[in-house]
This record gives structure tokens, sequence and C-alpha cells, in this order.
């Protein structure tokens, strides 16, 4: 298409990017992703989710902030600069679909890189709907895992730049290994659903207003955090399973030390966890634990990518 090709022409303008430099813009990608999940959450905890009530502009005429005696200056400072995050999100995921396009990287890191940006629009649209339904609980959920699925995917991006075009891909383990790894990833997905089902019913709603309602997920809270521990023993159970599983055929040092990083973090998640809900919820440790569910969530995904490897094809011999 004359399109492609006056892109690309536009793209080889740019210095050949080094496999270093791909795989730092890939590593920003990572942390853009789920850092904008945490700066999401301190709106939230400081009931900051109206503070722009509208989208895209923050108040009708105006896309900045406003004097405004309803809502108050800080609330309107926390979700502005947040909202100014999302330009370090569009740079990052702009600047990972430049990279591997100049460096000419095969199809599958390319439809990595442009699920970024391509997602990140997604994202923002779900964050513009959260906000003119007047933070709609099943909304705000949806916005929390579209972050996780992003920072998931953003690990898969940055594993497969570290990987060489022309190696042939194969799996470093048995199947029923993989699946076990499959399943444990399952299993996460549904702790972060019922997490968000929690915080859905919690007494974080992101806005204290006393001039609106905030709608909340009318559920017994201590139903929800059981059913959510639950989950996460599981998970705990299936990862600790599968180390066992992986010690025992020999795997390899590097997935031997993502299986014991991402125990280590579950057990930390579990302990937020368990002081949050003792301590009523307070705002620090909401956050903390939104960070820690990126990070095992990024955590599950390095495990999960390190199950095959792209290895280079070995010379024929003469």
């Amino acid at each position: 298409m004359a399109v492609g090709r006056t892109l690309l022409r536009l793209v080889d303008l740019l210095p050949d990017p080094s496999l270093r430099v791909q795989r730092a813009v890939a590593a920003a990608v990572i942390l853009t992703q789920g850092g904008i999940a945490v700066t999401g959450t301190i709106v939230r905890v400081t009931a900051s989710g109206l503070g722009c009530p509208t989208w895209p502009q923050c108040f009708p005429g105006s896309f900045t902030p406003v004097a405004v005696a309803e809502v108050p200056r800080i609330h309107q400072a926390v979700e502005f600069g947040n909202r100014m995050i999302t330009f370090a999100v569009v740079i990052a995921a702009a600047l990972a679909v430049l990279a591997v396009t100049r460096a000419r990287r095969r199809t599958e890191v390319l439809v990595y890189a442009w699920l970024m940006p391509a997602s990140t629009v997604v994202q923002a649209v779900i964050g513009g709907i959260t906000v003119r339904t007047g933070l709609l609980w099943w909304t705000v959920a949806i916005h929390l895992l579209a972050s996780m699925t992003m920072v998931w995917l953003s690990v898969l991006l940055y594993v497969n730049v570290g990987e060489p075009d022309e190696g042939i891909a194969h799996r470093v383990v048995a199947r029923p290994l993989r699946t076990l790894t499959m399943l444990t990833a399952l299993n996460l997905a549904a702790v972060l659903v019922t997490g968000t089902l929690v915080t859905a019913a919690g007494p974080h709603a992101g806005d204290k207003s006393p001039s609106r309602t905030v709608p909340r997920l009318k559920v017994e809270i201590n139903t929800l955090v059981h059913l959510h521990s639950s989950l996460l023993v599981s998970y705990l159970a299936l990862l600790v399973g599968l180390g066992f599983g992986l010690l025992a055929v020999g795997a390899t040092r590097s997935i031997l030390r993502r299986t014991a990083v991402l125990l280590a973090l579950v057990l930390a998640q579990g302990l937020v966890g368990i002081v949050q809900y003792h301590t009523g919820v307070p705002p620090a440790l909401v956050a903390l634990h939104v960070l820690g569910a990126a990070a095992c969530t990024a955590a599950t995904a390095a495990l999960w990518a390190s199950m095959r490897e792209r290895a280079q094809p070995q010379p024929l011999q003469s």
C-alpha cells in the first residue's frame, strides 16, 4: 500500500536502533502501562475520580482544570495529572512502534508493538466512559482489567524483542507444565476480576461529593473478600505445584528464577491484602496492592513466555 510505503520511508529517516535501545523502549512500555494503573488507583482512593467531571475535556469548554467551588483543586490536580501521564504511555507506545519498524523486526514483534498504541486508545475510551457514567463500578473494573491485559502484552513485547528474528521457536518444557502455567495464568485472571469486585463494593468509590452518588456493587463485601482470597490461595498452590514440576524435570535456571520471583511477589501481595483488610483498607495500601497486581501480572507473563525460546538456527556442517 502507498501509505505503508510512505510510512516506511519516513521511519527510515530515523537512526537504526540497536537491540539494547529496542529493549529499553519495550521496558519503558511495561513501566508506563503498569504505572498508569497505579496512578489511576491513586485517583480513586483520593476521591478524585471526577476531578475532571467530563471527557475528553476536563471541564466543558476547557481541557485543563477550572477553578470551581464544586470540585476541590486537589481533586482536579490529581485527576488531571493522571490524564497527563497518558501522554507518557502514548510516547512509549509510539517509540516502540517506531523502533521495531525501523529495525525491520519480524511480524510477531510488529504486532505486539502496534497493540500498544491501539490498546492505549481503547483504554482512553474506557476511561472516558467511566467518567461520563459517574464512575459506574463495572466500567471502573473493566478499566483496571484492561490495564492488566496491557501489562501482560507489553511483557510479551519485551520478550519477543529480545529474541532473534531468524530463530526457530521451540518449547523448553513439557506440554503438561505449559498447560499448568496456562491454568495458573487463568487463575490469576480470576484473582484480578474478583479483586475489582471487592473494590467495587468497598469504601473507595472514587468520589465523595454530596451532590452525587457513585453507583456501587450491591454485594456483601466479606463474601467477595473470601472469594478473592480463596482464589489467591489456589493461585499460590498452582505456582508451588508448578515450581516442583519444573524442578523435577530440570528446568533452566532462568525459568526457575522467574518462578521464584513470582512466588515471592504472590506471597507479598497476599500479605498486603491481609494487612489491608485488617486495617480498614487504607488508601496507600490499596495503591500498593494494585502495584503488586501489576507486578504479579508481569511476572506471570514473563514465566509463560519463558516456556518457549527462539534460538538461532545452527549452521549446516560441511
